[in-house]
């Protein structure tokens, strides 16, 4: 299990015959399947899921956990929440915690999203990176799928001028930048509201921002001939790895192959 700052933990599992005793978890439970299929006994019922499935289960709730078939395993990946993760985007302080009527949920396009999410974060790059991704992403669930009232999606006033704010912090705190929760603090915001705000004024939320940021400082570093770990680590990418993630994703090329063709130019 890795840890990406509290409250959040990320687990990934596979089991050929494991069955989990029963049990419960203080944080919600969001789990995706992605291979196989698993049996849980839940709340006197009994859940099977498949690959592409969604499973919430509610802080305190015993269960159970096994695979769907004698024969074939199972495997999943899940992210261990507090409550007030999925509560940022609704009015979860007038309505207390979500509540899901149905654990077992059908939503192809999230199930996608949070599996690529918890791939991307797995290892936890960027602080920056995992608090906005996942967090965005349960507030999503929370709103499609519980029974909490969804806030307004009426865009912030003074959206373009909080992003101007925001971008001028990130770009001069490059290699150690706030975290979203402070930035949001600073501005009297929540995180959701500073990031639906970004958002709509730039399209992307305040992590992509800074990695595009990165890249830009670090391809002016490589045309001066620095070699890509050296380029890394003086814009804040966390290794040569991760810069190399962002640059391909950005300018369709790896950081080597871009110095070395501007070396032959």
């Amino acid at each position: 299990m890795g840890r990406c700052g509290p409250p959040l933990d990320l687990l990934t599992a596979r089991f050929d015959r494991h069955v989990y005793a029963p049990h419960a978890h203080e944080e919600f439970t969001v789990g995706v399947c992605v291979g196989g299929s698993e049996i849980i006994d839940y709340r006197g019922g009994r859940i099977r899921t498949g690959p592409g499935s969604i499973v919430v289960l509610a802080p305190g709730e015993t269960h159970t956990g096994g695979p769907g078939t004698p024969t074939e395993g199972y495997a999943y990946r899940a992210l261990y929440a507090a409550p007030a993760l999925l509560t940022d985007g609704t009015l979860g302080a007038a309505c207390g915690i979500p509540h899901f009527r149905e654990p077992l949920l059908d939503d192809p396009e999230l199930a996608a999203a949070l599996r690529r999410a918890h791939t991307d974060l797995a290892a936890c790059p960027d602080p920056l990176e995992a608090e906005s991704r996942l967090p965005w992403l349960l507030t999503a669930l929370t709103q499609r799928h519980s029974t909490s009232r969804p806030t307004s999606d009426v865009a912030l006033p003074d959206a373009h001028r909080l992003t101007r704010a925001v971008r001028d912090r990130l770009a001069d705190e490059l290699l150690a930048p706030p975290s979203l929760a402070d930035l949001a603090a600073d501005f009297g915001l929540s995180r959701y509201q500073l990031l639906r705000a970004f958002r709509t004024s730039t399209g992307m939320p305040p992590y992509a921002w800074l990695a595009q940021y990165r890249v830009a400082r670090a391809r002016g570093l490589l045309e001066s001939g620095l070699r890509p770990a050296q380029a890394a680590a003086l814009v804040g990418f966390a290794d040569q790895a991760h810069l190399t993630r962002w640059f391909r994703r950005v300018l369709g090329v790896t950081p080597a192959a871009y110095r070395n063709s501007v070396q032959d130019a």
